[in-house]
């Protein structure tokens, strides 16, 4: 298995609704082709997780539209 290329850090972005004060955040990767990688704010040198991009798409939708609000 060979060890995939490194994602430039002007590629990683917060969302819009991250605050500034280095809370607990998750950031993706624009601009990498049919995968969105995820990794968490904190340890930005640390590993991080690929998603294939209509999976997060779906993950995306059905949190705007309220699928993981508390029970």
């Amino acid at each position: 298995m060979t060890k995939p290329a490194p994602i430039p850090e002007k590629n990683w972005r917060s969302s819009s609704f991250s605050q500034s004060n280095g809370g607990e955040c998750v950031e993706i990767a624009d601009g990498i082709p049919h995968t969105v990688p995820v990794r968490d704010s904190k340890t930005p040198e640390g590993p991080h997780l690929t998603f294939p991009r209509p999976t997060f798409d779906a993950f995306v939708h059905a949190v705007r539209q309220g699928g993981f609000g508390p029970s």
